[in-house]
């Protein structure tokens, strides 16, 4: 039987399930599983200026010396980075990194949809008011998340696609669709984990937490919006595209500082199919692992308009 505290997940490429590799693994369970951990995390933890102490130590020199360990113990590729690790000022560089556009080719079909993020995704079918997610009885009330009423009746019956980064994840993400980028709205917050451990035992989190949500307009489906969750450690999440801009799938939105993050796609009612792999483990309720600009699915045209 697998241990309960472990967080499976499907690896596409691989073809198999996995054990993640949990950066501060047991730091979580004690903060999320314990009294005295959820006393200290109510009380100090979940604040924002807890994370930017932590931005700060990540941004000086000294941090840089963390990184040749954190990439040996967590197997990362360094010959997919754009610069060589030693080249980084601080961790927190290495944390944003840029890759070599190679490393992450774009799937370039005519109605591909493209995966935003390095990451674990969870695909959410038909959404409710209050849709059923991670685990039994836990539901994420779609009008708290986005802050809007508007935006909440736009994609009852729609779809979403919750992509989680880990700290060792490439953490820049991107756009899965074309369109016309709008101008980031932030919802205000702490910063709790988004690590399955705490999501298991309360989704409130996600709602409590600081995060933005974009509209995006594109030709075919009409408006998508694209949301960035900060976690525990990212007390920054930063745009480096322009608000108004036209944009291709594939391309850069942004990208988060250090720690575990989210970005969650979320599609109108008949828009979106996503591939069978990517459905089946999500039925299971597994996440699947998948790189940026992989293929997570495609466009149909809409049903009708919301």
């Amino acid at each position: 039987m697998p241990d309960p505290q472990e967080i499976v997940f499907y690896h596409r490429y691989e073809r198999e399930l996995c054990v993640e590799s949990v950066y501060g693994g047991k730091a979580l369970r004690w903060a999320y599983g314990s009294l005295t951990g959820r006393f200290f995390l109510e009380s100090i933890i979940k604040h924002r200026w807890v994370s930017a102490l932590y931005g700060k130590w990540a941004d000086t020199s000294a941090s840089a010396r963390e990184i040749s360990g954190f990439i040996k113990r967590f197997e990362i590729d360094p010959s997919e980075f754009l610069e060589s690790p030693e080249s980084y000022r601080s961790f927190n560089e290495f944390f944003s990194r840029r890759l070599r556009p190679e490393a992450r080719p774009l799937s370039t079909g005519k109605n591909d949809v493209l995966f935003p993020a390095d990451g674990r995704h969870l695909l959410i079918q038909n959404l409710s008011a209050s849709t059923p997610i991670y685990a039994k009885g836990r539901t994420l009330p779609l009008e708290k998340l986005l802050g809007s009423h508007e935006f909440a009746n736009h994609l009852l019956g729609g779809s979403a696609v919750i992509s989680r980064l880990c700290p060792t994840d490439y953490h820049r993400f991107h756009f899965p669709l074309s369109g016309v980028c709008g101008s980031p709205r932030q919802i205000n917050g702490c910063l709790y984990s988004v690590s399955p451990i705490a999501l298991r035992r309360s989704l409130h989190y996600l709602l409590e937490n600081k995060r933005r949500v974009t509209e995006i307009v594109n030709s075919d489906i009409g408006t998508y919006l694209f949301v960035e969750i900060g976690a525990t450690n990212v007390g920054t999440i930063v745009d480096t595209i322009t608000p108004g801009t036209q944009v291709t799938a594939g391309e850069e939105k942004g990208y988060f500082r250090f720690g575990g993050s989210m970005v969650i796609t979320l599609f109108p009612r008949g828009t979106f199919r996503a591939d069978d792999d990517f459905c089946q483990q999500s039925e299971d309720g597994v996440e699947l692992y998948a790189k940026m600009g992989d293929r997570m699915g495609i466009l149909l045209r809409p049903t009708s308009s919301h």
